[in-house]
């Protein structure tokens, strides 16, 4: 409950921000014949209308909870997204991470530091603009180190085919599809791999000229096991550099231990910063 009470606030506020900082905002990029629109827009706060060759667009952001009294904690979480434009490669790379350490009480009544969530996630695609506008060939690569997760490690590559399904002023949606491999460490110590196909959608949406919601769906799906992930946000516009980002996460497998689940979730409220 307290997770779910904590987005609401934070989709209210989001909500709330855009009004007051629309004055500041510009108008929501649109690309003539033969230009390129900026695939990083939703997470800048300042998007150019076109992309140089050799462009860098880069986000940081970060989170933190800290807690004292009855409960004592402490959660972070971080993200760099950086993407790499150029006439003919549209190039991704980000590395993320998340930790949570809370205070206990063992038997003989000391208090002690536990860990109690540790992820890192890193991930490479390389996309290959073909002659159809919004049409590309990727080659994507991950790889997740979780401590408390079902699998304490998952590496997959995928290649395939992308698409621009959908697309109007302030609306895109982008469509995947690929056969993959993976390889995993379940918790107990047991590893399994096996090819996947792969299939993902990423909608974004500029709510106002300060605002952007942006869901992000992938299913990996093989022999033993589907991984799926979908992440959920709305960010808005504080100044010309920050923004402030509401998310939701949800990871999924559906081969996990008898002790684990199958659903991991995060809920988060960043700042993001863009340059």
């Amino acid at each position: 409950m307290k997770s779910q009470s904590l987005f609401a606030l934070a989709l209210a506020a989001a909500v709330s921000i855009p009004a007051l900082a629309d004055e500041l905002a510009d108008p929501v990029p649109t690309a003539k014949p033969g230009e390129t629109i900026n695939v990083h827009a939703p997470l800048t706060v300042k998007p150019p209308t076109t992309l140089p060759d050799g462009g860098w667009f880069t986000s940081a952001e970060m989170g933190a909870i800290t807690t004292s009294g009855n409960t004592t904690g402490t959660s972070f979480t971080g993200k760099v997204d950086a993407r790499h434009e150029s006439a003919n490669w549209s190039n991704e790379y980000i590395a993320s991470g998340y930790f949570k350490e809370d205070e206990v009480t063992t038997d003989d009544g000391h208090r002690v530091k536990q860990r109690s969530a540790e992820r890192f996630t890193l991930s490479a695609k390389a996309a290959f603009k073909l002659l159809q506008e919004g049409k590309r060939a990727f080659v994507l690569g991950s790889h997740v180190d979780d401590k408390f997760g079902a699998y304490t490690r998952y590496s997959s590559l995928a290649v395939g085919y992308g698409s621009q399904w959908y697309k109007t002023d302030d609306k895109t949606l982008d469509v995947e599809i690929g056969p993959g491999y993976f390889h995993g460490v379940h918790s107990i110590g047991e590893s399994e791999s096996g090819v996947t196909v792969r299939g993902a959608a990423l909608f974004r949406w500029a709510v106002s000229p300060s605002a952007w919601f942006v869901q992000n769906v992938s299913v990996e799906r093989g022999t033993s096991n589907t991984h799926s992930i979908a992440e959920t946000s709305i960010s808005t516009k504080i100044n010309g550099t920050m923004q402030m980002k509401a998310g939701f996460s949800l990871r999924n497998d559906t081969s996990v231990p008898a002790d684990k689940k199958n659903t991991d979730t995060q809920t988060s409220l960043t700042m993001v910063y863009s340059f």
